[in-house]
């Protein structure tokens, strides 16, 4: 019987560490439903019970029946849409994980960015006249400074 040298031992260490990896890898993307955070569908938000609130309250709201979670939080453009979906996955994953999110959620200042230009998305016509700054996100009117109920209905 051939005696394995002490680097055969590190690589076959470093193939079992590298194989347990992609195995949890893989689970927890079969846990927590990963395959649905591709799609557009409101529901995606709620497998996790922190977004119940949001999910519920959008479902009463006035833009239930015209948007989605992604349609306002999300940029439209096909790449940069899944960089950001991959981006907050990460920290909502981590933030679940390790338990450091505040609670109620809210939305971080790079998202409410993206926010601001999508309610200008769909309604930059309608709006151009106070929209004194489309391309100054700082001067720029913020349009759920006064109207934070459109999206997941009226605060309690």
């Amino acid at each position: 019987m051939r005696i394995l040298s002490g680097l055969n031992l590190f690589i076959i260490f470093l193939c079992c560490c590298v194989g347990i990896f992609i195995g949890l890898c893989c689970y927890t993307f079969y846990y927590a439903n990963g395959a649905s955070y591709l799609s557009d569908d409101p529901k995606a938000c709620v497998n996790c019970h922190i977004m119940r609130e949001q999910y519920d309250g959008w479902q009463k709201a006035s833009h239930h029946a015209v948007a989605t979670c992604n349609d306002c939080h999300i940029p439209h453009e096909f790449v940069v849409k899944y960089f950001i979906k991959l981006k907050n996955g990460f920290w909502h994953s981590k933030g679940f994980t390790l338990q450091d999110f505040s609670e109620p959620i809210r939305i971080l200042p790079e998202n409410r960015v993206i926010l601001q230009k999508n309610c200008l998305y769909c309604h930059g016509e309608f709006v151009s006249e106070i929209a004194t700054h489309p391309d100054n996100d700082r001067q720029m009117l913020d349009c759920i400074h006064c109207h934070s109920g459109v999206g997941h209905g009226p605060a309690r």
